[in-house]
Formats: structure tokens, C-alpha cells, sequence
């Protein structure tokens, strides 16, 4: 049984065991300036004045948990094996955005686990960022504002077929994608918008890390509800 251990009004930084760089650390703390670690990235330094306001996860690889304990910060250990930590915290933190370090890069599994994660937490508005790519599961109905000749990529989670495509090089309207057939890898925009829309929301956008802060205000932000995410 899952509950709500921590909640914020505004969005969240998740640092998870895997690389973290420090100018994206500074970036996704202005963005998300509430940060909570999932276990292993319990041991990454925040800078002053930011502090963990929680640490949750199965505790298998963080060092640091009897420092944090004596400052004070909540140490929550989730010992059920069916979710990965990124999950954990997914379920354990109520707040209107995540934006994910250290979750992407390194072990192959931590990274291909977290591509399950944005899946399976579709209705939470995620983003994971690392050293090359920003990445967030994409809503049936998008549009975004990128810059010309931008990397784009569409990663099928789940059979899916494109509706309809504007913006991008190479269509993918009327394209059947899976993750054992097609799929949309190193696409380009032509600058400006891009619309796309799917039968379903399973494909993972994959775009330049620089982008981080497009991404963020695209997903996070509407006029009509303050928040927009996958539908």
C-alpha cells in the first residue's frame, strides 16, 4: 500500500544515485527549488541554502543517512522490491512537477528503469535530465516551441501510431511505432512549433539537455489550470 510522505506546493527536484552535474543541479533547484533524494542521491552536495527535505527508497546504497537523520532531514525506507526508487518517490511525493537528476547515464538498468518510470507514473508531470538529454514522457496531444535543427526523438514505450505532426523534419503522421519496430530517433525541428498527436501517451521525447527549462515551463505551465501535463 502506497501514501503521500511528503507534499509541496511547488515542483520538485528528485536526485537519484546516477551521475549528477553540478550546473544541471543549479538549473533543476531554480526550477524545482524543493529537493528530495532518492536513496543513493542522498550522498550529492546541494548547494547553500538548499537542504533534502526527505530521502526515500530501499537505502541499499546511500552513506550518508546518519548525517542527514542527525540534521534533521525525514529518512523513509521503502523495502518492497516491485518499484525502483524513482518509483518510490513518485508515489511518496505530492507535488505539481518533478524534475529528475541522477537518473539517467550510468548503469543501463538504473537508465532503462527510469524509461519504465515515466510510464508507469503517467498522470505525474516528470521531467529527467542528465548530462546530454532531457526526457519526459509525451502527452497524446503536444505542442512545444523549439529551436531550428533541435534533436528529437521518440522512444515507443507501447504500441502507438502518430495522428498528426508539425514542426519536425521527418513526419511521423500516420506511422505505426513499437518498441520492437519502428521507432523516431534523431529527428530535427524546423524551428518554431511542433505539434504532434498519438493514439496514446507511450512514447518518451528525448531532446538536447539545454532544453531543460522549455521543457519544464511547456509540461508544468497553462493559462487554464496553472499545470499541464500528459493526458
Amino acid at each position: 500500500m502506497t501514501r503521500t510522505l511528503y507534499r509541496s506546493e511547488t515542483p520538485v527536484t528528485l536526485v537519484g544515485g546516477g551521475p549528477v552535474e553540478a550546473g544541471l543541479l543549479d538549473t533543476a533547484l531554480r526550477l524545482a527549488p524543493t529537493a528530495v533524494a532518492a536513496d543513493g542521491g542522498a550522498d550529492v552536495d546541494l548547494p547553500e541554502p538548499h537542504r533534502f527535505e526527505a530521502v526515500i527508497g530501499d537505502m541499499d546504497s546511500a552513506r550518508r543517512l546518519d548525517v542527514l537523520a542527525s540534521k534533521g532531514v525525514p529518512v523513509h525506507r521503502l523495502d518492497e522490491q516491485d518499484n525502483v526508487d524513482l518509483v518510490k518517490c513518485l508515489y511518496s511525493v505530492e507535488a505539481p512537477g518533478y524534475l529528475g537528476l541522477g537518473f539517467l547515464g550510468g548503469r543501463i538498468d538504473h537508465h532503462m528503469a527510469s524509461m519504465n518510470a515515466l510510464v508507469k507514473r503517467h498522470l505525474q508531470k516528470v521531467v529527467l535530465v542528465g548530462g546530454e538529454d532531457v526526457c519526459f514522457l509525451c502527452p497524446k496531444d503536444f505542442r512545444i516551441d523549439l529551436p531550428e535543427d533541435a534533436r528529437v526523438s521518440l522512444l515507443p514505450m507501447a504500441p502507438m501510431r502518430g495522428l498528426r505532426c508539425e514542426g519536425l523534419r521527418w513526419s511521423v503522421e500516420g506511422m505505426d511505432l513499437a518498441p520492437d519496430a519502428r521507432i523516431c530517433v534523431s529527428n530535427r525541428a524546423t524551428g518554431g512549433p511542433v505539434r504532434l498527436g498519438f493514439d496514446a501517451a507511450k512514447a518518451i521525447m528525448v531532446l538536447p539537455a539545454a532544453l531543460v527549462e522549455t521543457v519544464t515551463r511547456t509540461l508544468w505551465v497553462s493559462e487554464s489550470t496553472g499545470i499541464a501535463g500528459p493526458s
